[in-house]
């Protein structure tokens, strides 16, 4: 009796073929729930006033002599024999009047704007790794395939909001001129905005320029109406080198987006306890928050955050722990006490697109939407604790973004809601399967997840008996089916073409 059921649903499953990936519709994602407090207000200043004495009693090392000229010229104590800055709290106050809680950044296409501040979420692609992977063809180093295609998939989904620097790096190029053809390849491939490499001046500048080209805008023009930001990592224990503290300054100069990021592990490059690496993490980031507004008041900034801790056994980052997902929620505490948008991280350090990488992601996951986070950087294809970027890992990424998405939305109550008609109608004991109320919302009433197997068993195994990761191998492939590139003036391409090669022969064997 129960073998033709089960055929069916096989049948129904392997059938699915020819229909498009269920995915959410392009809307701008907010948070209506009030942010955990996992701090006390006493808390926060107490941690407050230590990133405080942290600044003025210790300094920060700054390995640029523009940067040390600034904060001389500002009334900062500089040492220029140890390139020591300290600066004192009055100073960190007048820097955050000049300072924005909401901006927002324009691509080519204005309908793909991002809101940073205020209970907005934006998710963006995995960045930065020197390697890539899938289950087909293994772990190998980056390449610009690889990352056209990755770029690509983060065009198709709608619930990836920005490219982050560099979902990969194609180290088959010229590592002086590469961060050129990744430009370009965010340009034409998406048209949504993209995180430069803040790498001193010369490729910061170049990613403005782009994106001024393809927006049909000047650079004049661009400093009022951002569309590109980055990331800058400071070298914790308090240092930032010369070539982050260029980036930093060409970016706020042409009044593009900025988030200033320590990179706090416990244990490692801070103190073993949260509430030290807490007091770090804001000193440091708050430093640059105020060379942001030195260079240019009213500049767009981000309070950036990424405290997790280290395996004590191995020395060996960890993401996606009790620790971090803490961090997590505390800092989008700091960062509103101070009246700034907020970036923060989900992560992992599994090796594999694996149960341990799904739960260690949500884990920090949930922690950055709890916290308020505006800015959820890496929030997909991150794997190996950022060294490998993963098709498989994407696409579960996906899922898990778009079931954050869904849980976000408030529960709706009416009389429409309610049903009370419905629960008169059906007799007791009965089903609402063919309940009017039911026929009008089944196909939109719930979550339509495009991973997940909702088959039982023997169905399951008749359709193949794949697991999630060999399911994710499908849809990232079948999503690569489905791309379609986003439209493009012959003009403005013409014009990104002819920047590139006008600064490749500029940079030649030099830097940028």
């Amino acid at each position: 009796m129960n073998e033709p059921r089960r055929k069916r649903g096989a049948e129904r499953t392997s059938n699915r073929g020819p229909a498009a990936i269920p995915q959410l519709p392009l809307r701008r994602v907010t948070n209506p729930y009030p942010p955990m407090a996992m701090l006390s207000a006493d808390q926060i200043e107490v941690i407050h006033q230590a990133s405080m004495h942290i600044l003025e009693n210790f300094g920060i090392e700054v390995m640029s002599p523009r940067a040390l000229s600034l904060f001389d010229k500002a009334g900062a104590q500089v040492d220029h024999a140890l390139a020591n800055v300290r600066i004192d709290r009055g100073m960190v106050e007048e820097a955050l009047k000049t300072t924005r809680s909401n901006y927002t950044l324009t691509p080519r296409n204005p309908a793909h704007v991002v809101h940073l501040g205020g209970n907005t979420l934006n998710f963006t692609l995995v960045a930065g790794p020197p390697n890539v992977h899938d289950m087909e063809r293994g772990r190998r180093a980056g390449n610009l395939r690889d990352y056209r295609d990755l770029t690509r998939l983060a065009q198709h989904f709608n619930c990836i909001h920005m490219l982050g620097n560099q979902v990969c790096a194609p180290v088959e190029l010229p590592a002086n001129s590469r961060h050129l053809d990744t430009y370009f390849a965010n340009l034409t491939l998406t048209d949504k905005s993209f995180h430069v490499s803040a790498i001193g001046r010369g490729r910061a500048l170049d990613g403005i320029e782009m994106m001024a080209i393809a927006r049909g805008l000047t650079l004049d023009e661009m400093r009022d109406d951002p569309g590109v930001t980055t990331i800058i990592s400071v070298n914790s224990p308090r240092r930032f080198d010369e070539m982050m503290a260029e980036g930093l300054m060409t970016m706020a100069e042409f009044g593009q987006s900025v988030a200033v990021t320590p990179f706090t592990l416990m244990g490692a490059m801070s103190p073993v306890t949260l509430a030290g690496a807490l007091a770090q993490q804001n000193a440091e980031a708050l430093f640059g928050v105020v060379l942001t507004q030195l260079v240019r008041p009213g500049a767009p900034v981000m309070y950036g955050a990424f405290t997790s801790n280290v395996d004590m056994k191995s020395g060996a980052p960890a993401f996606g722990t009790p620790e971090n997902t803490k961090a997590n929620i505390a800092s989008g505490q700091l960062a509103r006490r101070y009246g700034l948008p907020y970036r923060t991280t989900p992560g992992s350090a599994s090796n594999a697109a694996d149960a341990q990488g799904a739960y260690e992601t949500l884990m920090a996951l949930w922690g950055a939407v709890l916290g308020h986070g505006n800015l959820v950087y890496h929030a997909a294809g991150w794997q190996e604790g950022g060294l490998t970027a993963s098709f498989e890992k994407f696409i579960i990424d996906v899922e898990m973004i778009q079931h954050m998405m869904e849980f976000l939305r408030p529960i709706e109550v009416n009389e429409a809601e309610l049903a009370v008609e419905a629960l008169g109608t059906v007799p007791t004991g009965g089903h609402f399967f063919g309940e009017p109320h039911t026929l009008e919302r089944y196909a939109t009433a719930f979550y339509q997840p495009m991973l997940s197997n909702w088959q039982n068993y023997e169905a399951w195994q008749e359709a193949g008996g794949l697991d999630a990761t060999a399911r994710a191998t499908r849809l990232w492939k079948k999503a690569l089916e489905e791309y379609v590139e986003p439209a493009m003036d012959i003009a403005v391409r013409e014009a990104l073409e002819a920047y590139l090669a006008k600064r490749k022969e500029a940079i030649g064997a030099g830097e940028p």
